[in-house]
This record gives C-alpha cells, sequence and structure tokens, in this order.
C-alpha cells in the first residue's frame, strides 16, 4: 500500500496498479518507518545499493528480531526501503518514490556525480545478517561475536531466493536500473573503508553475478 499524501510525484494509476499487484505477488509486508526517516525523491532512482543490519549489539542471541531492527532504524534517523528476513520475508519500509536514508558519504567510480547523495538515485534492501568477525569489529567485541550461534551469521537461501524476486520486480518496474554489477551494488562498494555490509559472506553468484 502506498503512503498518500507524503509525495509531490504523480502516481499514474497503471504504476500503481502493477506495483500493487508486484507487492501481492512476492508477499511484501508494509511496515513503514515515519515520514522523517525519508524525502521526497527528485531524481530517478538507477541503483540498487544491499546491507545487512541486525540488532546483535545489544542482543547477541536474539538478533533478528525486527522490532529492534525497526528501533534501531527509528533511534538514528536512518531507513531503507526494504527489508528482507531470514525466512525470506519482504518488509517494506519505504516507499519507493521516497527517498531512504541508507547509503550515506561515499562515491561509486564510474558515478562521481553522485558523490555522497546516492539516496536520491537509489533504492536501498537490507538483509538481516551478520558479517565475519573482521567486519563486525567496529560495532562489537570479539568476545561477544563469538558468543553468536554460527547459523545466525551470513546469509540464507531463503534470503537470496527473496532478494532475487525484488530485484527482478524493481529492474522489472524501473527501466533506469539495470541488473548488472554496475548498477546493483554492495554499501561497501559505495563506502569503502567505512561500511562492511553486505560483506565477504554475501554469496553474489545466487543472484546472478
Amino acid at each position: 500500500m502506498l503512503l498518500t499524501g507524503c509525495s509531490t510525484k504523480v502516481i499514474h494509476e497503471p504504476e500503481k496498479i502493477k506495483e500493487e499487484s508486484a507487492k501481492q505477488e512476492l508477499n511484501v509486508i508494509d511496515y513503514f518507518l515515519p515520514l522523517q526517516n525519508s524525502e521526497i525523491r527528485t531524481e530517478t532512482p538507477t541503483h540498487v545499493v544491499l546491507h545487512f543490519i541486525s540488532n546483535v549489539g545489544n542482543n547477541a542471541q536474539d538478533p533478528y528480531n525486527l522490532q529492534d531492527v525497526y528501533s534501531i532504524f527509528l533511534e538514528y534517523g536512518v531507513s531503507s526501503h526494504y527489508v528482507i528476513g531470514r525466512s525470506g520475508e519482504i518488509y517494506q519500509l519505504v516507499p519507493e518514490e521516497r527517498v531512504a536514508y541508507h547509503a550515506g558519504l561515499g562515491v561509486l567510480p564510474y558515478f562521481t556525480k553522485y558523490r555522497n547523495n546516492m539516496n536520491q538515485y537509489s533504492i536501498g534492501i537490507e538483509m538481516l545478517a551478520i558479517g565475519t568477525k573482521e567486519e563486525m569489529a567496529s560495532m562489537m567485541k570479539e568476545d561477544l561475536y563469538d558468543s553468536i550461534n554460527p547459523s545466525l551469521i551470513g546469509y540464507t537461501d531463503a534470503q537470496y531466493k527473496s532478494l532475487n524476486s525484488l530485484l527482478d520486480d524493481i529492474t522489472d518496474r524501473n527501466p533506469s536500473i539495470q541488473r548488472n554489477r554496475k548498477y546493483i551494488v554492495g554499501h561497501d562498494e559505495y563506502a569503502p573503508g567505512r561500511k562492511t555490509d553486505p560483506g565477504s559472506l554475501f554469496d553474489w553468484s545466487k543472484i546472478g553475478f
């Protein structure tokens, strides 16, 4: 369901019907963040940026509680368009016609005009996942990482399946986003040295790259 009154962008009825139909087919669950966690989009999106997120720093035994993760977005004033859960469930937190605050400062080599402004040109997808010990070092101490159940580290097959379906849908509805590695990127590629997600445990071959 699209938020009403949150954007000046005109959404034609056929486009709305197509998006609603796609969401139903993908079983996308609306879990919208407050409007202050996003803004009106003024540029056509050309990229998808992939991330991981969890609440492992606060609860290593139950790091993927969705309400806890939602609270992180609220606390830090950030956002993403989608979150994919461990069983492949897809939640929409921000409508695509609005800018989500997920990319921050950075630049892509072939798109330098997007420097520090990737949010305007992208759709953000967070996956509930935990990276390697090295990738998580800035977020948690080594002994806490060692206490995590190994089954909670990395990504699940269900997540890859849902991500593939979501990417197919996004690229179908947004012809400016090409389904290749130049346009579907990791946060760590846009902000190397600052961000480590989706990290080395993310298998790009499972989404066709």
